[in-house]
């Protein structure tokens, strides 16, 4: 049985990456959000995501990936934002796409 490379979640996106690109990919990824972010209404702008410090080291000096993926995780999720009729979260410039079609529940 093989086993899966280490991956590394990215705390803008929420997605996987290997240890070795992610370096590579949150420079580009915050430029991204940066370019989304600036296109989006003034209301639903959001302040610049923040990675997240983890400083968990195990006992043989390595980086604890699952605390670091979880932080990473965590601020990803924190950059949904609540639709005002349904309450379900989405990327904003999503929300906009949603909020077209979403439809408040009739009362019975």
């Amino acid at each position: 049985m093989r086993r899966r490379p280490p991956t590394v979640i990215c705390y803008i996106c929420g997605r996987e990456y290997g240890t070795k690109s992610i370096a590579i990919h949150e420079p580009q990824c915050l430029k991204k959000w940066h370019n989304e972010n600036n296109l989006l209404p003034k209301e639903l702008r959001r302040s610049e995501p923040r990675k997240p410090e983890v400083r968990t080291i195990t006992a043989k000096g390595f980086y604890d990936l699952d605390a670091l993926n979880e932080a990473a995780w965590t601020s990803a999720l924190s950059q949904l934002v609540p639709c005002n009729i349904c309450g379900r979260t989405f990327l904003p410039d999503r929300l906009i796409v949603h909020q077209r079609s979403c439809k408040p529940k009739a009362a019975k």
